[in-house]
């Protein structure tokens, strides 16, 4: 109960800082600014616990400001990858690219047109993502390098293998013609091998269900490999300043041996809900900077195994790998295909440059830490009157 309590008055605090930007006047000819939510099951775990996680401590904030926002999910290794970088594919050929697969126009294309017609202009601002999760965050990065320095074009090397579906065979007609001696003559002698029996209602009626079955949208394999990232050429159209983001921690932990763990973990999550505040608010509020450079920032802990050789993208949430499931951090034998999660993180110093993180000013922290909110016994003390009325004990004794 007290760490639930404490829960809801950081959020009520963090919610406080931002409540603001609610009230501003927005103008009926343009767009309000959109947040980009990035989330996908944990390692050994459905997507349920990661929506979870930010109906919890991430919507609150949000809808404090009254916020819009879109959600990229992916229920698999790569899919966060995968989605961002066909996002960046598709504003490359919006702005002229030549590409060998033109941009067919669909209904994202027809409703801007709309706008356009009507006078209604976008945001002019940067939108921003909130990226949820370690193992999320590592695909964000891959996505990004492969959307800004991998071709439009899908190499021949990557092209994903269509499955064909097998044709159903059409039985060969039996004849049903009655000879002179008064049997039923077929066109295969019936005790031959390769003779073709009559098909069953039953078996007509499956390849007709398998055709109507839809198909599993399969994931595009990378277009870019990081070994390409040197000698690959960076899209002239890459803005000077990437999209900001912040980096949202998800702690998650299985396994009947971390029970204790997961125990003191449930009851401490006001801490959890400080950290993400500080970060939802971060990205609601619009200030950024630049990522820490390699070697700018010493790294404090050395058992981590971390240098200051480092991005500040590689180093941010690392403390979330090792809980990973066992299952999930196991590579099988012969395995060549990329790792997102387990491969190391690699950065190219075009794109790390260009990135930006949400960070909260000295001004904001000051206004956050002076949000006065109603004190832990105010409940209690509401249960009984601080001043007796008038006529209401007369008569009564002090016992």
């Amino acid at each position: 109960m007290y760490d639930r309590r404490q829960k809801k008055r950081i959020q009520q605090k963090w919610a406080t800082v931002v409540e603001h930007i609610a009230h501003e006047p927005l103008d009926v000819h343009q767009l309000p600014r959109k947040l980009t939510i990035f989330l996908s099951a944990p390692p050994a775990d459905g997507i349920v616990p990661a929506r979870d996680h930010f109906h919890e401590y991430v919507k609150p904030i949000l809808v404090a400001a009254a916020l819009d926002w879109d959600a990229v999910e992916g229920r698999r290794e790569g899919d966060v990858r995968a989605g961002l970088a066909e996002r960046i594919r598709k504003l490359r050929k919006k702005r002229g690219e030549a590409t060998a697969e033109p941009l067919e126009p669909g209904l994202e294309e027809e409703l801007e047109g709309l706008r356009q017609r009507a006078g209604v202009n976008g945001w002019n601002g940067p939108g921003g993502d909130i990226v949820i999760g370690r193992h999320t965050w590592k695909e964000y990065v891959r996505g990004l390098h492969e959307g800004w320095l991998g071709p439009l074009d899908a190499p021949p090397s990557a092209e994903p293998s269509v499955e064909v579906p097998v044709a159903a065979v059409e039985p060969t007609p039996v004849s049903t013609e009655t000879s002179t001696d008064g049997t039923t003559s077929a066109t295969a002698d019936d005790a031959s091998p390769t003779a073709t029996e009559a098909p069953k209602p039953e078996d007509a009626e499956k390849p007709k269900e398998e055709e109507t079955k839809p198909k599993k949208k399969k994931q595009p394999p990378p277009y870019i490999s990081t070994a390409e990232y040197q000698n690959a050429v960076l899209s002239q159209n890459c803005p000077q300043a990437l999209g900001p983001a912040a980096v949202v921690p998800l702690p998650h932990l299985l396994g009947f041996f971390n029970f204790p763990i997961r125990m003191y973990r449930f009851l401490n999550r006001r801490q959890a809900a400080d950290v993400i505040g500080r970060e939802t608010a971060a990205a609601v509020l619009g200030a950024y900077r630049p990522f820490e450079t390699a070697g700018e920032a010493p790294v404090t802990n050395e058992e981590d195994g971390h240098s200051n050789a480092q991005w500040e993208q590689q180093r941010l949430l690392s403390h979330e790998e090792p809980d990973w499931s066992k299952t999930a951090r196991k590579r099988e034998e012969g395995e060549t295909k990329e790792r997102v999660w387990l491969d190391e993180m690699v950065l190219d110093p075009r794109i790390a440059e260009r990135m930006r993180k949400f960070a909260l000013d000295a001004e904001v922290e000051a206004r956050a830490n002076s949000v006065s909110l109603p004190s832990e016994g105010s409940w209690f003390s509401s249960l009984w009157p601080k001043e007796k009325p008038k006529g209401a004990w007369e008569g009564l004794s002090d016992d």
